[in-house]
């Protein structure tokens, strides 16, 4: 029986480790990084991130295929749903300014095993967009001048015919790769710069596109005769929903990027809405213009802007658009460079991943050894792999990092501090005030209650409003206790509703009743969930930026996260729970050991402490030596007040 009781100790012990959390220190602005990114910096790379390709390929796919002239309305909801998840974003950002993204979020609110696997994808992501972007640079740049590139490849260095593997190696796209990663290590001013100036003439040739594109525009490609605003219906806007919201994907480089901004309380948010705002703006005015230039119908998907000045007779215009797109995949390119050795370097300098990586060079202030080892990695993907083949794998990574990021806002923001006592009251020995008069006592009684109440109503604990009517089941609860049981409850109902909604009708051939109730059950209990977390005391308002709306905003941020996740292919699923299963081995062999919140834990136990009253009323302090097993206990034994009895 004991050896039971000692193994599930042990096993709850271990569990506790898995989900401490990260503790900051009182100056979270101290950094052995470089802060001097300015809000235009931050914003500039947040739409460098955003407005890629997708711009000029993007586009044309969804109106062709799924929403026609829709696609604006497309862009816009896409552009609504991505600024929920881009508040929770900011509101961390601004108040944890440490380099990490979602890695950092989720340490510091869920737990450390939570944030190692958001961390470990993110990189997973990082590394195969940013090689999906170079295959795409390189086959475009290819086509301006008619596949010699390619041809003289396959000719004169090597082919192959591999399952998922590229006809031939790509060594363009390795080569962008490996010159953008050493530029990267000259350091963020550098970085910053090169953004600049391929972001300054991406918006200078969408500038161009929007003027003469307007001038160009014919309303009668969006009339009944060419099908219509929305040929396709509600459901073909919300198809092409849910396409053009992976477009708004790469705002997260601005919170990745916290620790390097000179004022990132400040920054962060008004970079966010900046360049979601920009962003958005592009993607909705560039599509009206495109299908207002030509009729949706017979636009062509993998160059639709080119080929529509083509039809309109201005080929000239072609070579424009093609300088933009170059350009704009190359703020894409940097912001996946800029990224990924900053979320390497966060988990290294936590213990989590090997320490060589969180190794800052003295004179550039960067990372040096993760932006060259990950930037290498990348070119490997792009130099081998077919884009089909990575680009079936983005996405999975980054909603599952929006859904913990917005997972966390909640449990942050109804958490009390650290400061805070659970027990919601003071507790005062009666015999540490001999001295006070009846009165007196009254009066410090008094106090006592109305601090009590105030502490009461500390984050995590019923509203006053709402107590004559929940108090009763909820008022005996700890402070916290039911909004991380609801929080679980919204995820698990979220998944759930998500479930039945893509997979109830084709794949579980569910009739219409049951489909019907399952729906009305778990979206009953996803807003029931909503409403425990809303009837609890949030934390006091701080002066950094804040989500409004908590929980409403990050629960349906949370629930087309998930929805979006379970609509991704069945294959890249098993790529990813192969990739999870990757990251497991690394964190208990490696991350869990080394981990530098479990040293700080070990270095508070080598030390304990226990008072005992001995039967003469004497108060005796053991003090005792944490040493393993099989040693001998050395034991400090001071007494207080007078020497111990006899017993």
């Amino acid at each position: 029986m004991a050896s039971c009781v000692s193994g599930c100790s042990s096993v709850m012990r271990f569990c506790q480790k898995l989900n401490r959390l990260k503790t900051l220190e009182d100056d979270v602005m101290a950094t052995s990084l470089k802060r001097c990114l300015s809000t235009v910096d931050l914003a500039l790379l947040g739409v460098g991130g955003m407005v890629g390709s997708g711009l000029y390929v993007l586009t044309g796919t969804v109106a062709k295929d799924t929403a026609g002239p829709a696609v604006v309305v497309s862009f816009l909801i896409a552009g609504v749903a991505s600024l929920m998840a881009a508040l929770c974003y900011a509101e961390f950002g601004a108040r944890v300014p440490k380099t990490g993204s979602a890695y950092m979020f989720t340490y510091v609110s869920v737990g450390e095993i939570w944030a190692f696997l958001i961390g470990w994808n993110v990189i997973l992501e990082y590394m195969i967009g940013g090689a999906a972007v170079a295959r795409a640079w390189s086959g475009y740049l290819d086509s301006i001048f008619n596949h010699r590139i390619q041809n003289f490849t396959e000719s004169h260095v090597m082919r192959w015919d591999v399952p998922f593997i590229t006809h031939y190696p790509d060594l363009l796209a390795a080569s962008i790769l490996l010159v953008a990663s050493f530029f990267i290590s000259f350091g963020v001013r550098v970085s910053s710069w090169l953004n600049h100036i391929f972001s300054a003439i991406s918006m200078a040739v969408i500038a161009f596109i929007l003027v003469f594109g307007f001038i160009l525009a014919d309303p009668v490609n969006w009339s009944a005769r060419e099908g219509g605003f929305a040929p396709f219906g509600f459901s073909g806007i919300m198809a092409g929903t849910a396409t053009c919201f992976y477009a708004f994907v790469g705002f997260d480089v601005i919170a990745a990027s916290s620790e390097e901004a000179s004022n990132p309380q400040k920054a962060i948010p008004i970079a966010t809405a900046i360049s979601l705002g920009l962003a958005a703006t592009a993607y909705v005015l560039v599509s009206t213009v495109l299908t207002l230039m030509v009729p949706w119908h017979t636009l062509d998907p993998n160059s639709a802007l080119s080929d529509a000045f083509f039809r309109r007779g201005y080929s000239w215009a072609g070579f424009i658009v093609a300088v933009g797109s170059i350009c704009a995949m190359n703020t894409v390119l940097l912001s996946n460079l800029f990224s990924l050795p900053r979320i390497v370097y966060a988990m290294a300098e936590d213990g989590l991943f090997f320490s060589v990586f969180s190794r800052v060079n003295p004179v550039t202030k960067v990372p040096v050894i993760a932006i060259l080892v990950f930037g290498s990695l990348m070119a490997f993907l792009a130099l081998i792999f077919d884009l089909e083949a990575l680009v079936q794998f983005l996405s999975i990574g980054t909603l599952l990092a929006y859904t913990f990021v917005a997972a966390s806002i909640i449990v942050l923001r109804y958490q009390q501090d650290k400061c805070t006592g659970s027990s919601g009251g003071i507790k005062t020995d009666a015999s540490s005030t001999p001295s006070l008069n009846q009165s007196g006592q009254q009066k410090l009684q008094l106090v006592e209650r109305q601090k009590a109440v105030k502490e009461r109503r500390a984050a995590g604990t019923l509203k006053a409003r709402w107590e004559p009517y929940l108090g009763r089941i909820l008022g005996d609860c700890e402070p916290g206790e039911v909004v991380a049981f609801s929080v679980l409850a919204l995820m698990v109902s979220a998944v759930s509703f998500s479930a039945v909604l893509v997979f109830g009708t084709n794949q579980l051939h569910l009739p219409v009743w049951s489909f019907t109730l399952l729906l009305v059950i778990f979206s009953l209990v996803f807003l029931l969930s909503l409403a425990l977390i809303w009837v609890h005391e949030q934390q006091p308002n701080n002066k950094t930026f804040q989500v409004p709306l908590v929980p409403f905003v990050p629960g349906f941020s949370i629930l087309l996260n998930v929805f979006l996740m379970l609509k991704l292919s069945p294959l890249t699923w098993i790529r990813f729970t192969i990739w999870l299963a990757a990251g497991l081995l690394v964190y208990f062999g490696y991350g869990v050991w080394h981990s530098k919140e479990g040293l700080r834990e070990q270095q508070g136990q080598e030390v304990a402490a226990r008072y005992v009253v001995l039967p003469s009323g004497s108060l005796v302090e053991t003090v005792q030596n944490v040493q393993p097993e099989g040693h001998t206990h050395n034991t400090h034994t001071p007494t207080l007040d007078n020497p111990p009895a006899s017993r």
